[in-house]
């Protein structure tokens, strides 16, 4: 299918604040994603390992804010753009983007009810031990599962806006990058 090349119109865009929080919540999560996957074949046991766990967890919890400040701002503050093409593409964008909500909460909620079975420490913060620690092993388990299948499909959006900008040519990739100055 192509898209009308409309690269000589000016390109409506989000508004910085749902721009900003986009890309912060998708560094975030390619950095968290990759210490989570890979920290354990990299890292001896050690101080250091025990460090970066701590730091994937601080880092979790602030990703929980960012999603959250993500979902109200996308609700109360952040321009909506208008649907050039409300066919099936359209569909699936939508449903792609539901898909990749529900599962940022759903491990934000997995690494939160994890930190508190383990009673970790949020910087000075130390949350109490709550639940059975033998649920740590299966809550790490659908954490991973769920954050693989979050880079699956965040793959699949990257890939998605990426078509858009390099074969058809049109805007959808513009609207969500930051302005050059």
């Amino acid at each position: 299918m192509n898209a009308p090349d409309d690269t000589t119109r000016p390109t409506a865009r989000y508004d910085g604040g749902t721009i900003a929080l986009h890309w912060l919540t998708a560094l975030l999560v390619v950095g968290l994603w990759l210490v989570g996957t890979f920290l354990e074949d990299l890292v001896p046991k050690g101080a250091l390992r025990s460090g970066i766990w701590s730091a994937h967890f601080d880092l979790g919890f602030v990703l929980t804010g960012l999603v959250l400040a993500f979902l109200v701002w996308r609700r109360a503050g952040g321009r909506d753009l208008p649907v050039e093409d409300p066919g099936p593409l359209h569909r699936l964008a939508k449903a792609t983007h539901a898909a990749l909500y529900v599962l940022l909460l759903v491990i934000v909620g997995l690494g939160i009810a994890n930190a508190f079975v383990r009673g970790v420490s949020l910087g000075p913060v130390s949350l109490p031990q709550l639940g059975d620690p033998e649920w740590r092993r299966s809550l790490t388990h659908w954490h991973g599962l769920a954050a693989n299948l979050l880079m699956a499909l965040a793959l699949f959006h990257a890939v998605a806006a990426l078509v858009h900008h390099y074969l058809w040519h049109d805007a959808v990739l513009r609207r969500m990058l930051p302005r050059r100055s």
